[in-house]
């Protein structure tokens, strides 16, 4: 019977400590984990906001955000009610009130 003793004392010493190492490996790698940095700006790619012109029919409503006033109620209304033939049917499609209409007026150009 003693020489049973050492051994599952043995086993269980050695189990608390692969659970203390695997603890202190995981929380060391929690920690040291870097968090993701999304903002990127494509070039030439318009729907990313890489151009001068947004391509409404495939914008996401992040590019809105670089045009004061348009997000994000317009902008939302744009992306959701997509995709449009023209500009007119751009503003007859997506429903803008008064408001909304005269902020993306302001940037007709750019669509």
């Amino acid at each position: 019977a003693p020489a049973r003793a050492p051994a599952s004392m043995m086993s269980e010493e050695a189990f608390g400590r692969r659970e203390i190492v695997s603890k202190v490996l995981g929380s060391a790698a929690l920690l040291s984990a870097l968090p993701a940095v999304a903002e990127i700006d494509y070039a030439g790619v318009g729907y990313l906001g890489g151009s001068s012109q947004i391509d409404v029919n495939n914008a996401n409503v992040r590019v809105y955000q670089k045009l004061p006033g348009v997000y994000p109620n317009a902008a939302g209304k744009i992306v959701t009610n997509a995709p449009y033939k023209s500009k007119e049917d751009m503003y007859l499609k997506a429903g803008f009130s008064a408001a909304e209409s005269a902020a993306v007026k302001k940037y007709d150009s750019k669509f």
